[in-house]
C-alpha cells in the first residue's frame, strides 16, 4: 500500500512562489528536517516528525515566552506564515490550540501544504492577506497570542512596525494576551530601538530577549520583543532565556527604558530604513 499524500517525502528543489523563488532543502542531520529559504536567506525550518524541535535560535526564544504563558490551549494569530513552525510547536505542546495564519503569498502556502504536511496541523486556518488587511478583519479581544514574524527577504515590512498597526494588534489581543515580535537588526540597533519605542506606546508591559552579542549591537541578528496589556512573568523569562540553548538576556523596565532612550516611535508615513543583513551573514 502506498503512503498517503500527507505522509509522502517532500521533494527538495527550487519552487516559484508569488514573491519570487524559494528553495526547499533537506537537513542531512535530521531525516525529517526541512529548511525553506529565499534568495539564500533561511526563512523556516520544520521537523515533520518532531514539531517540538526548533532549529532557529530566535524561534527557540519565542518558544521560551510561549512556554511561560498559563497552561492550556491558545487562540493564536501568526502574521507571517513560512512553514508554520510555531503553529506546529504550539499544537504539539498545547493540544486544542487554534491558529489563524495571515500570509500574503498564496503559492508559498500551497507549497507548504503540498510538501510540508500543513494539513496535519490541527485547527489551523490560513488567510491569504497582507499583515495590515488580514489583522483588520480579526475580532476584538480574540487572541491569547499574537506572533509577528513577517519578513520580505531579510527585512521586516515597515508597515507592520508602526504605532497605527500595533494599535490594531492591541485591539485583537485579549487583556491577558501576549504579543511576540521578531526584529532583525545590526550595529547600533537604531531600528530595533524605534520598534521597541513604538511597542511601549501600545503596551504597558514589554521585555526584550536576545543573545548578548546581538543585544549590544556587535553583530546582526534577531531580537524578540514580548509585550502584553498584563504583567509579564519577567523572572521566569529571565531564567529560561539564560538557561536555554540560546543563552539570551532578558531586558525590561529601567534597563529597557535606557535601551530605547531617545528613540521615536514609528508612525505611518515615516521615512525609516529597515536594516539589511551583511551579504555574507548566511554563507
Amino acid at each position: 500500500m502506498g503512503k498517503r499524500k500527507s505522509e509522502e517525502t517532500p521533494m527538495p528543489g527550487r519552487y516559484k512562489v508569488d514573491s519570487g523563488e524559494v528553495e526547499l532543502l533537506r537537513d542531512l542531520d535530521r531525516p525529517t528536517g526541512w529548511l525553506l529559504s529565499m534568495a539564500g536567506v533561511p526563512q523556516s525550518y520544520v521537523d515533520l516528525d518532531d514539531p517540538t524541535y526548533l532549529d532557529f535560535e530566535y524561534v527557540r526564544l519565542m518558544a521560551e515566552v510561549i512556554d511561560v504563558i498559563e497552561d492550556g490551549p491558545l487562540d493564536a494569530v501568526h502574521v507571517g506564515g513560512g512553514a508554520c513552525t510555531l503553529p506546529r510547536y504550539i499544537s504539539a505542546t498545547r493540544p486544542g490550540s487554534r491558529h489563524i495564519v495571515v500570509e500574503p503569498d498564496a503559492a508559498l502556502v500551497q507549497l507548504v501544504r503540498d510538501q510540508l504536511r500543513l494539513k496535519s496541523v490541527p485547527k489551523l486556518k490560513v488567510r491569504i492577506a497582507d499583515g495590515r488587511s488580514g489583522v483588520a478583519e480579526l475580532r476584538d479581544d480574540s487572541a491569547d497570542l499574537f506572533v509577528l514574524d513577517a519578513f520580505s527577504g531579510a527585512t521586516m515590512p515597515l508597515e507592520l512596525a508602526t504605532a497605527e498597526y500595533l494599535g490594531e494588534v492591541a485591539r485583537v489581543l485579549k487583556a491577558s494576551g501576549t504579543l511576540l515580535i521578531n526584529i532583525a537588526d545590526g550595529k547600533g540597533l537604531a531600528f530595533a530601538r524605534r520598534v521597541i519605542a513604538t511597542v511601549r506606546r501600545a503596551f504597558p508591559h514589554v521585555a526584550l530577549l536576545a543573545e548578548p552579542g546581538i543585544m549590544r549591537g556587535r553583530r546582526f541578528g534577531n531580537l524578540i520583543v514580548a509585550a502584553s496589556p498584563a504583567p509579564l512573568p519577567l523572572q521566569d523569562l529571565t531564567r529560561r532565556a539564560a538557561g536555554g540553548l540560546t543563552q539570551a538576556r532578558c531586558v525590561y523596565e529601567e534597563q529597557l527604558e535606557k535601551f530605547v532612550a531617545g528613540a521615536a516611535p514609528i508612525k505611518d508615513g515615516d521615512a525609516v530604513l529597515a536594516p539589511v543583513p551583511p551579504p555574507d551573514l548566511f554563507e
